[in-house]
């Protein structure tokens, strides 16, 4: 399939076939790819995905995580269920992702869709990094509101380059699986280098120090908003801002229905939301020294980066393997290998690995490494499978729309991890039934097996939605195409316009 570009500066066009980027990634090596996107898209874009992917989610989220779990493990002292359900409360800001999607859309300031939201984005995780790390003798309460804040801070960046992204991939179809390997490798890489250096600097500063180190990949967020290549929205009337949000809730409303659209999204959710999250539970058996494998905290920041070698492999094999593959197909046979993967903890919390003679750090980086590995490709036909589904005029809505769903699969998952260690009375201190919870766990995880109808055959390169819901007309094409108005999704290349 050949894309023809014709927004290139000089007035010519760009002939873009689907196997040039393998080709370039293979035998020329990461920096050509990175520069072929570049030309394509603008280094802008690649700067936004690579600072937002890469340093702030990858490397600050990592960071981030492993603080916050020795934060409220060591510091707030609560219970891996409570500590389970109140981490999930700061996924609310992702589960209205949408409110941020239409705001960047439809209500420009100072003439800009994408840049004053970066710059706010990083404004405000800053200011709540900070108050957590300067703060002493929080309340459990008052810390989790400044947690679920730099939640919403990273939400509105990641809805905003999102957004750019989705309009990319429709746009420039040959390069989504390009554009979604780059932000999946820019997050792996990013979480390697994060998880590697969160046990030693919580070692060293503590958690509340690395809240504190934390400002800087979000003022980076704010960097990106100041270099960010976009067209100026001259003359914008707020008077409007009323009725783009009713036209957006109708288009979005119109595109939801289309079974072509619904049908993966539900997929999406089941998935998420059955695949139990009962992380916490495992963490404080890893760090307990009675029943547990007593991990210092150095050790657990390095196991964990180890494992996102696991996920920077996932990504590299779905670029170079499996990114033409059908959608149903991918799900198929990935789900079946997530849940066979999850027997790895249950070995480790019974023990049996001991039994064979593999000690608890083996076997735990080998799990690690694993389960990073196929979560990423689990995660990456769904991803490319969610920015195909986005029309035209609200690409960043729709996405978030989406990856709001999503979220709340994976708040849902952890909500429901949490009532079961509950329910199987696993404590701070009580692990005798944690062996129980994975094994749950495990089952649950080839329950979404029996709706995968509702996953598309097609091909991930060919698939798209129909041109009614696209905002296509058949007839006219690109012509049509090139002359529609692009207001409530502006990511412009400026190469476009010198």
């Amino acid at each position: 399939m050949v894309v023809e570009d014709k927004s290139i500066e000089n007035g010519g066009s760009i002939h873009v076939d689907k196997g040039e980027s393998r080709f370039l990634t293979v035998i020329c090596g990461p920096v050509r790819w990175i520069k072929m996107l570049s030309k394509e898209l603008h280094w802008s874009f690649v700067f936004g995905v690579v600072s937002l992917y890469g340093i702030n989610q990858g490397l600050g989220g990592s960071m981030g995580r492993v603080a916050t779990e020795y934060y409220m493990k060591d510091v707030q002292k609560v219970q891996p269920s409570e500590s389970q359900a109140l981490t999930a409360i700061t996924k609310i800001p992702w589960i209205i992702k949408p409110l941020w999607g239409i705001l960047t859309d439809v209500v420009p300031i100072f003439g800009f869709h994408r840049r004053p939201y970066f710059v706010l984005a990083g404004v405000l995780g800053v200011v709540s990094m900070l108050f957590i790390s300067l703060r002493s003798d929080l309340h459990l309460y008052f810390a989790l509101m400044w947690m679920t804040l730099s939640s919403a801070a990273m939400a509105i960046a990641d809805v905003t380059i999102d957004a750019c992204t989705a309009y990319n991939s429709i746009k420039q179809s040959a390069l989504a699986s390009d554009m979604q390997s780059l932000c999946s490798l820019s997050a792996s890489i990013g979480a390697l280098v994060g998880f590697f250096m969160s046990g030693i600097l919580v070692h060293l500063v503590g958690s509340k120090g690395v809240f504190g180190l934390l400002t800087l990949p979000f003022a980076l967020v704010s960097v990106v908003g100041i270099v960010f290549s976009e067209s100026h929205v001259p003359g914008f009337s707020y008077k409007q801002v009323n009725q783009r949000f009713s036209d957006a809730g109708r288009a979005m409303w119109k595109t939801m229905k289309c079974s072509d659209v619904w049908r993966p999204c539900l997929y999406m959710y089941i998935s998420l939301a059955l695949s139990l999250n009962i992380h916490e539970g495992l963490f404080y058996w890893f760090t307990d020294s009675k029943d547990g494998p007593l991990f210092a905290q150095e050790t657990v920041g390095f196991i964990l980066s180890i494992g996102s070698v696991g996920s920077i492999l996932g990504a590299t094999l779905y670029q170079l393997v499996l990114k033409d593959h059908p959608f149903r197909g991918l799900c198929l046979w990935t789900q079946l290998l997530y849940a066979l993967s999850g027997m790895l903890d249950l070995i480790l919390v019974l023990r049996l690995n001991l039994r064979l003679g593999l000690p608890d750090y083996l076997f735990i980086v080998v799990d690690e490494v694993v389960s990073q590995f196929i979560g990423r490709l689990k995660w990456m036909p769904l991803m490319v499978l969610t920015s195909k589904l986005c029309p035209h005029g609200i690409e960043g809505t729709f996405f978030a729309l989406l990856m709001s769903i999503d979220n709340a699969g994976v708040m849902t998952s952890s909500w429901l991890g949490g009532v079961l260690l509950h329910v199987l009375k696993v404590t701070r201190t009580e692990f005798g039934n944690l062996w129980l919870a994975v094994l749950v766990r495990n089952v649950m995880r080839l329950l979404p097996l029996f709706v995968l109808f509702l996953v598309p055959k097609g091909d991930q390169n060919t698939f798209k939605l129909p041109s009614e819901i696209m905002g296509e007309d058949p007839e006219e094409g690109d012509e049509k195409e090139e002359c529609r108005s692009l207001e409530m999704a502006s990511l412009v290349h400026s190469v476009d316009r010198r």
